[in-house]
């Protein structure tokens, strides 16, 4: 039994290699151009500057909110000494 797996396991490695083989553009196995994975990157870096920006503004917005409760707080107990 074990031996049948591991031709059928053997042969398919071998079919996949086969196939994923011609995807590739050269004999280096890279799949993407230069350029290609220049603009790729690119993106990326764009990508992770919006997140990076969106999580600054959220984490800024957050701050201001603590803040604010916290003047708030200090409102109301001067008020409760005053009065």
């Amino acid at each position: 039994m074990r031996s049948a797996f591991r031709k059928i396991s053997v042969s398919r490695l071998i079919g996949e290699t086969k196939k994923s083989s011609r995807y590739f553009s050269d004999g280096k196995g890279r799949v993407l151009s230069e350029e290609e994975r220049a603009a790729e990157n690119v993106y990326i870096q764009k990508m992770e500057r919006e997140r990076l920006e969106k999580l600054k503004l959220k984490t800024e917005k957050e701050k201001k909110a603590v803040e604010k409760e916290k003047s708030e707080k200090k409102a109301e107990d001067e008020e409760a000494h005053k009065g």
